[in-house]
């Protein structure tokens, strides 16, 4: 784990519980509490940074689920698996809103402090604080639609706690522009940026870091605002975007602290959810399709029985000819929908009270995705290639042709799972090779090829929450959305999370012109403005 890891204890120690479970109307505190004159604020870097990454239940109860990357017959899993709301519901979908403005308040912190004292100093600081900023404000947005924006984070020196909100097709064009004003002032003179987890304040890797940002942010307008779309992506790939998987932006995990665990692997280690989250039909079926080595690496079927599928020291078997996706829809209840009734059900593992109903059903392999020192992936090398690849076949100027971009996209999408594990996850090279020559960017449908890559390259870096955000703006892969009784969205795959309740009271105002802007109202199946 990087030694800056010690920054969030130093911090947590300062702050207490409070830094990461705010809401928005209690996170904009006055930095000068804490001495902002003495207070070094890269402390407050690595707290945004960790807070922004470490997203447990926020990425796995409904993006992982709703575009059929995993699996669940367990209740809570429900929310996206079988789009049903109940009692959790609310509290679920608010995980994004509430982490991302917090970590948001951590960075606006960093920077009003850094300003304090010196912005030669701490150039690097703002810098990275601003970049990590337009990635933290682009996740809430594509996630809820029109949020609070320019009067966000106004509180500690503006006195405003009911911020305005933003119309998004208002917030994308700012973002962009402040993401270049943000690249172009990293100064590779000044100091490094010691509590930035990412890179340890490598400059160079941050402007490629930044322009793959500008691309990731420009595509999503591909529908929306494409010549918008075009310049910025053509800016960025100019500039320099990231050159190998080994530019992947992440934040590793680390068992020596609590609030720096992988808070993934944190969830999927109650025992419930390591029992019944399994890899997706789908997602199973799709690597099965085109004999991808990826399937050995990511997959496993647990040990027979329900005592050995408890036990969380035991490996299972990851032969790909062995792997099985869960359907999604399902579940245990004993009704018309349990997932024992299905034709193709494989049966249970084990006999008697040893019985694992759900044994023979692939999970995530444990020592690659469960483990609590396992990176967060924010953005990488094969998604900004596959995004390139897109652009180059919508005849934008972004260098190399899309048959290039796709091909190095695919390559670096199965070097990525090395940094989960070296020896669990590599995938030699002359495999990787062989396989990126025999599946080539097709000229019949590119679109559709390019962009169920970047679904699979995003499920299998457990980047659930982008690999939503995309299907939804591509259409692919094109899913079959379940129909199970009772659903809040007739049958048809979330396209948004509703607001969090408080808002309604905290914020009126804001909150009513934020419904005002969706066309169905604040529910699961409105669309925000770029989702054409």
């Amino acid at each position: 784990m990087k030694k800056t890891i010690i920054y969030a204890a130093l911090l947590a120690a300062l702050c207490g519980t409070s830094c990461s479970e705010k809401y928005l109307d209690e996170i904009n505190t006055n930095p000068n509490a804490a001495s902002a004159d003495k207070l070094n604020p890269n402390y407050l870097l690595t707290n945004g940074q960790l807070t922004f990454a470490n997203m447990g239940y926020g990425k796995l109860l409904y993006p992982a689920t709703s575009i059929q990357a995993l699996a669940s017959t367990f209740s809570y899993y429900g929310n996206g698996d079988k789009y049903v709301v109940n009692s959790a519901s609310a509290g679920y979908q608010a995980i994004i809103f509430n982490q991302d403005y917090t970590a948001l308040s951590r960075l606006q912190q960093a920077i009003t402090v850094a300003t304090t004292q010196s912005t030669t100093r701490y150039a690097n600081v703002i810098a990275i604080s601003n970049i990590m900023k337009v990635m933290i404000f682009q996740r809430i947005t594509d996630t809820y639609g029109d949020v609070p924006f320019t009067q966000a984070l106004q509180a500690a020196q503006g006195g405003t706690t009911t911020p305005q909100y933003d119309k998004q097709q208002d917030i994308y064009p700012a973002l962009l522009t402040q993401l270049d004003a943000a690249i172009a002032s990293l100064d590779a003179t000044a100091p490094k940026a010691a509590g930035d987890l990412l890179y340890n304040g490598d400059v160079a890797q941050w402007k490629k870091l930044g322009y793959s940002l500008m691309v990731r942010v420009a595509m999503r307008l591909t529908k929306a605002n494409p010549t918008l779309a075009k310049t910025y992506t053509e800016k960025a790939a100019a500039a320099g975007t990231m050159t190998s998987y080994t530019d992947n932006a992440l934040v590793q995990g680390d068992i020596a602290f609590g609030d720096t665990r992988n808070a993934v692997a944190s969830a999927l280690l109650v025992p419930d959810d390591f029992r019944e989250v399994k890899w997706s039909k789908t997602l199973i079926d799709y690597l099965r399709t085109t004999s991808d080595p990826r399937l050995g690496v990511v997959a496993e079927i647990p040990q027979a029985g329900v005592k050995n599928n408890a036990d969380q020291t035991l490996a299972g078997d990851n032969d790909p000819s062995k792997q099985r996706g869960l359907p999604n829809g399902y579940d245990l209840l004993k009704g018309a929908f349990d997932i024992t009734t299905r034709a193709d059900y494989p049966g249970p593992t084990g006999s008697g009270s040893d019985s694992a109903p759900l044994g023979n059903y692939s999970r995530p392999r444990l020592n690659v995705y469960i483990q609590l020192s396992a990176p967060s992936f924010l953005l990488t090398y094969a998604e900004t290639e596959f995004l390139l690849a897109e652009a180059a076949t919508r005849g934008w100027s972004v260098g190399a042709n899309a048959a290039t971009h796709y091909a190095n996209g695919l390559r670096g999408a199965m070097q990525s799972l090395s940094q989960f594990s070296a020896t669990a996850a590599t995938i030699n090279a002359a495999t990787i090779n062989a396989y990126v020559s025999a599946n080539p960017l097709s000229a019949t449908n590119p679109l559709q090829q390019i962009n169920e890559q970047y679904w699979l390259e995003t499920a299998t870096t457990f980047n659930f929450v982008e690999a939503w955000f995309n299907w939804r703006r591509s259409g692919y892969p094109v899913l079959t959305p379940v129909n199970y009784p009772g659903n809040a969205t007739g049958g048809t795959i979330p396209r948004r999370l509703p607001y969090p309740g408080t808002e309604a009271s905290n914020n009126p105002a804001g909150y009513q012109a934020g419904v005002a802007s969706l066309s169905g109202g604040d529910l699961l199946t409105s669309r925000v403005w770029w989702d054409k």
